[in-house]
């Protein structure tokens, strides 16, 4: 699809939206947003299988010991409130499916040819589509090996059984872009998979022609004199090649799947502009003109439903700053229909050797409250999983606790009708919460919960993901959390995520009386000394007002005081104006039975929502539950505005 008619058909889809709803679409627009709370966003880690980087953790493993490790993974991107993968399924001219093009790969039993036992990309797709992750299929076009000696691939390999295909550059060998019959056997080996499988997505990685080696030269001469035709030099030739394989990969997959989408993600920087005007503020390599990659000229084109420029450095970074890519990336996609996604170099945060700005703990989450100054950014992807779990100097925990502290809905992409209302059939309180069953037939389903029994749906409640509670597949959820009065609705998505409009709203009955208590700052349970003040200044206040303090290097919470009725597990939620002067490291105290426990909730962002601190074995009693302390060492005011305490 053109970027032309991408953009006539999201006018033309905006102009039939404003004629159907009007009311509700003026209503919308008139909603405050919450920028820490997008409603949309794309949300993914990069799991590598080459060198068994992320999975398998070795070869050899037993089916169900590979498995397990897949599984887990899976349940950490949920838990870390992802809702993509990118696995890579084509890490060096292989195949972790039964491939009649190469052969199985080396990394999943040590022995490249050998069958693992199992199909693990249908076992891959099933499971990513059990828990609502979208899963895209990520390949490597041109590498054969990480090595130069062709004697180590399996005979059959079609590298060896075609060595004019092939060529060996800086120790690596790679299959030659300028052949048409590579090129077409690549789109067949990529187009295999995409056909016989149920992925989201098609995913290219960065590399294209080799990286540069010093002193060496990419043997393709002889190639460039065969097929360069009236080409006047190499270097266009080259670009040209590589555009070939993304303009025919882009036309046959959606030919073949209309609703999957297809991205890529090149080196972060397209030219210099002291090379090209149009190029970036930056000093860097260019894959442009050193891996023959005109990234630019993709998105123009509309030859990609996305991409994902691998922005790997921190801000303020002489030669290539953060900020400056992510805005001009921003400026290239605007107006073409392509999508943004940001590469993220999550490897580099904290990490031995990596420079001051990367042994910050809020450089990663301080990339995020950049892209909020550019609505062309959809989401970010993270390189690679094993980093995020690392979670080194706590980096990810704070880019969760600012940025993805709700689930949030993929971006739509394309112009597809949404489904019809789904219907709540019922609604009731157990004692593991509130479950929920409802017809319809979207492919997932988006649920959400308001505080109350408001007698209409506001469209405010469903502008942002601050009522975002989850989303599914299946007709069915159960809300652990749910305590209180509260309202229920759900709506239904398609393959490529519009959202229909949400079912009526439907408050649960059944059996129950969970404990559930909210203090806030004006009640009676509330106390603090004369050094907290009192301000309306935020409208993400709850309740009339909220306190605040300076920080200082002695013992003065304000406390939060309540009547637990009986011992045992209770999960503890905040909530707090956001502010971009307040604390990074508000310190709060919960009074648990096996002693005072303290949680660091980052104040500049995520406000105006309950927050969760928390479940803690508290015991009955009238109490202090929770504090506010004013004991931090960072600047900006610390908040004490509403506690609610549930038990569960």
């Amino acid at each position: 699809m053109t970027a032309l008619l991408r953009t006539v058909l999201a006018a033309l889809t905006a102009a039939l939206l404003s004629i159907v709803a009007p009311t509700s679409s003026a209503a919308a627009a008139a909603c405050a947003i919450d920028p820490a709370t997008p409603k949309r966003q794309l949300r993914a880690m990069w799991i590598s299988s080459v060198a068994n980087i992320d999975w398998p953790s070795r070869t050899g493993l037993s089916v169900s010991a590979q498995q397990a490790e897949f599984r887990a993974w899976l349940d950490f991107a949920v838990q870390k409130r992802m809702n993509a993968v990118v696995v890579q399924v084509r890490p060096t001219a292989d195949a972790f499916w039964p491939s009649s093009y190469e052969p199985w790969s080396q990394w999943l039993t040590g022995t490249q040819g050998r069958n693992p036992g199992y199909d693990p990309l249908a076992f891959m797709v099933s499971e990513a589509h059990a828990r609502n992750l979208e899963f895209h299929a990520w390949f490597n076009p041109y590498r054969v090996a990480n090595h130069d000696d062709v004697s180590r691939l399996v005979s059959t390999h079609p590298a060896r059984q075609h060595p004019d295909w092939r060529f060996a550059y800086g120790g690596k060998l790679y299959y030659n872009p300028g052949i048409p019959e590579v090129r077409a056997f690549i789109e067949d080996a990529i187009m295999d998979a995409v056909s016989r499988y149920d992925v989201d997505g098609v995913h290219l990685d960065d590399y294209f022609y080799p990286y540069p080696v010093s002193g060496q030269s990419i043997p393709d001469s002889a190639t460039f004199t065969r097929y360069g035709g009236s080409f006047g030099n190499i270097a266009d030739w080259r670009r040209d090649n590589v555009n070939r394989l993304v303009r025919e990969l882009d036309q046959r997959i959606h030919a073949a799947k209309p609703h999957a989408t297809f991205g890529i993600s090149p080196f972060g920087i397209w030219r210099n502009s002291g090379t090209d005007p149009l190029g970036s503020r930056t000093s860097g390599l260019q894959s442009y003109d050193s891996i023959y990659a005109d990234t630019r000229q993709w998105v123009k084109q509309g030859w990609v439903d996305y991409i994902s420029p691998q922005i790997y450095w921190h801000i303020g970074f002489s030669t290539a700053a953060y900020e400056v890519l992510t805005a001009w990336w921003s400026d290239v996609v605007r107006g073409t229909g392509v999508q943004l996604v940001v590469g993220q170099a999550a490897y580099r945060q904290g990490a031995s050797g990596e420079d001051a700005a990367w042994q910050d703990p809020n450089e990663l989450s301080d990339h995020l409250t950049d892209n909020r100054k550019h609505p062309e950014v959809v989401g970010d992807v993270f390189f690679s999983a094993k980093d995020v779990k690392a979670d080194r100097i706590g980096s990810f925990t704070r880019l969760m606790n600012a940025h993805y502290t709700r689930p949030a809905l993929l971006p739509a992409r394309g112009s597809a009708a949404a489904p019809a209302v789904p219907s709540i059939t019922s609604a009731t309180r157990g004692s593991n919460g509130v479950q929920l069953s409802w017809t319809g037939s979207g492919t997932a389903y988006a649920v959400y919960r308001v505080d109350g029994s408001p007698s209409a749906a506001d469209p405010c409640f469903f502008a942002d993901a601050r009522n975002l509670i989850g989303t599914t597949r299946q007709k069915s959820f159960t809300d652990a959390s749910g305590a209180g009065t509260q309202t229920y609705y759900v709506s239904a998505l398609n393959r490529t995520h519009q959202e229909s409009s949400p079912s009526a709203g439907r408050v649960p009955g059944g059996s129950g009386g969970t404990f559930s208590v909210v203090i806030d700052n004006v009640g009676a349970g509330f106390t603090a000394s004369a050094n907290w003040g009192t301000s309306t200044y935020s409208a993400q206040l709850h309740g009339t007002d909220y306190r605040f303090a300076d920080p200082v290097a002695a013992s003065d919470p304000a406390w939060f005081r309540a009547a637990i009725p009986s011992a045992g597990s209770h999960r503890v939620e905040v909530w707090y104006p956001g502010n971009a002067g307040y604390n990074s490291a508000t310190p709060y105290i919960v009074a648990a039975s096996g002693g005072n426990q303290t949680v660091v909730v980052d104040q500049r962002s995520g406000g105006g929502q309950w927050r969760v601190l928390g479940t803690y074995s508290l015991a009955a009693g009238t109490y202090n539950v929770v504090g506010v302390s004013r004991w931090t060492s960072t600047t900006g005011y610390v908040i004490a505005d509403a506690v609610r305490i549930t038990r569960v």
